[in-house]
């Protein structure tokens, strides 16, 4: 089945692909060939109240050899909205992606995830094959929320983290498919102020809003079931939808560590993210110790998680055991740094495909002269 393609960038196409698990949208490029050796496949994984639309640009940008795949997740873009069961942490996301590339006939590729998709395709790669992992501002390897840096649980129920934490304002215009700038919960305004750094600025910001409104509301999706907490701030995951299958009571991919063999790993981030952070505004205990949320018990009970470090630390041990992982961190970009720095880290992403060569560091003599392939 043809999903329309009206409203897609130049060059796009959308389709659905018929799986024994759902029925998942995909977007492709015209012309990209399905017989491309999967070491030529990139498959794009998109992040949290959002779609494959959010590639659209990047995949616009990249070599035409190149067979490129982007991927809504369930309950986003066009693909269907089944309940996320969270105690499998995001495995329900990982098996639909597997799934998909099985239709496609795709047995790997080079998996690139950004946010919620980072952390996709670090569970895809516990279970299957992967030729490379691209991780743009992944959630931590110990999910979202409520553990110290070495991964460990602040409490037993994970306080603080999963649905609960959801603004029930955006939630609500989420459902209702609110456009407007008219309040600071609207998901435009949400956008500007969380998904990318205040510098940036597009002529595709009403795509990218309507492809946050296609987020499912729907019982079992976004965000999910919450319960009560004796914890402050007094509420805790539950066992359904997208917030709570990254609570680090069901989500922890530290084990990527163990890998054999270990994929090359690219971690992309921005030096300005406000929602992956070691102090993200979208973490109620760093809210509290701002004295934004009242009532915060202090920073032996409920201190801040340090995703970015906690991610550091993951990927420095993945190194030490022989795998090879390069850092790009930009500096001044919020959330989304294929939108904010797209040269910067399509270069990277080529580099770590072993498309083109890597840039030498430093740079060579002046009087060398270095023809990038997107020149």
């Amino acid at each position: 089945m043809t999903v329309p393609t009206t409203d897609l960038l130049d060059g796009l196409t959308a389709r659905l692909v018929e799986t024994p698990r759902l029925s998942v949208n995909i977007l492709e490029r015209e012309g990209d060939d399905p017989a491309t050796p999967q070491e030529q496949t990139v498959v794009l994984v998109h992040g949290e109240v959002a779609s494959a639309a959010f590639w659209e640009e990047f995949m616009q940008d990249l070599p035409s050899d190149l067979r490129v795949i982007a991927v809504d997740l369930r309950g986003f873009g066009g693909t269907e909205s089944l309940p996320v069961d969270a105690t499998r942490g995001v495995r329900d996301f990982s098996d639909d992606l597997h799934a998909t590339l099985e239709a496609l006939g795709i047995p790997a590729a080079h998996l690139v995830g950004w946010s919620l998709g980072g952390a996709v395709v670090m569970q895809y790669a516990l279970d299957h094959p992967v030729l490379s992992l691209t991780l743009q501002a992944p959630i931590s390897p110990y999910g979202f929320g409520g553990t110290r840096r070495d991964g460990s649980r602040l409490t037993h129920d994970d306080a603080g983290c999963g649905a609960g934490a959801a603004n029930a304002d955006f939630v609500h215009r989420l459902n209702d498919g609110d456009t407007s700038a008219d309040a600071q919960a609207s998901p435009r305004n949400v956008f500007r102020a969380s998904y990318v750094s205040s510098a940036y600025t597009s002529e595709h910001e009403d795509r990218w809003v309507s492809a946050m409104l296609t987020t499912s509301t729907a019982a079992g999706n976004y965000p999910g079931d919450s319960i009560p907490s004796e914890n402050w701030p007094g509420y805790a995951p539950g066992t359904t939808g997208v917030l709570n299958a990254l609570a680090p009571k069901y989500f922890d991919v530290s084990a990527i560590v163990d890998l054999d063999p270990r994929p090359p790993v690219l971690w992309v981030h921005g030096s300005v993210d406000a929602i992956v952070s070691d102090t993200s505004f979208f973490d109620p205990n760093h809210l509290g110790a701002l004295e934004i949320l009242p009532g915060w018990p202090g920073e032996e009970i409920a201190p801040a998680q340090p995703m970015v470090s906690q991610t550091r630390d993951v990927l420095d041990a993945y190194a030490a055991r022989g795998g090879s992982v390069r850092e790009l961190l930009l500096d001044g970009v919020g959330h989304t740094p294929h939108l904010e720095s797209p040269a910067e880290v399509r270069r990277a992403l080529l580099e770590v495909i072993g498309y083109i060569g890597r840039m030498q560091d430093p740079a060579p003599p002046t009087e060398t002269i270095i023809l990038r392939s997107a020149d």
